[in-house]
């Protein structure tokens, strides 16, 4: 079993910036493939961005809602993965979820992430 674990959400103005942590433990893997989410009252769960972890270079992919102004990222052999969120707009306020697969693929459909964390609330402020 896959443990999630989400920190960092909070209150900001527009224009502002975060970081999301996601710690996992358990049954863990480097090269498994993790990613954020997204949830907006009365919306469905939105991609944000996944990372497949690699030593030489990582794959990442994001939506377009939110490329150029965030970043995932995973340190190493560290079973954390972050969400680093800048020029943030009031259309990204939603909680935050973090997930994780149980392969090293890269991939953007929710249905293919068995474990997922509580979620994190991010509110951005106009």
């Amino acid at each position: 079993q896959v443990r999630l674990v989400e920190s960092g959400g909070g209150l900001v103005q527009a224009g502002g910036s975060l970081r999301l942590s996601c710690a996992a433990s358990g049954r863990t893997f480097t090269t498994n493939a993790m990613a954020w989410f997204r949830q907006s009252p009365g919306k469905e769960r939105e991609f944000v961005a996944t990372i497949v972890y690699r030593r030489d270079a990582s794959t990442t992919h994001y939506s377009d809602s939110v490329k150029g102004r965030f970043t995932i990222s995973r340190v190493g052999a560290e079973n954390t993965v972050y969400l680093d969120m800048n020029s943030l707009k009031s259309e990204d306020t939603a909680v935050y979820y973090c997930a994780a697969t149980a392969h090293n693929r890269p991939t953007t459909l929710k249905h293919q992430y068995p474990y997922w964390g509580q979620g994190t609330q991010v509110t951005v402020s106009s």
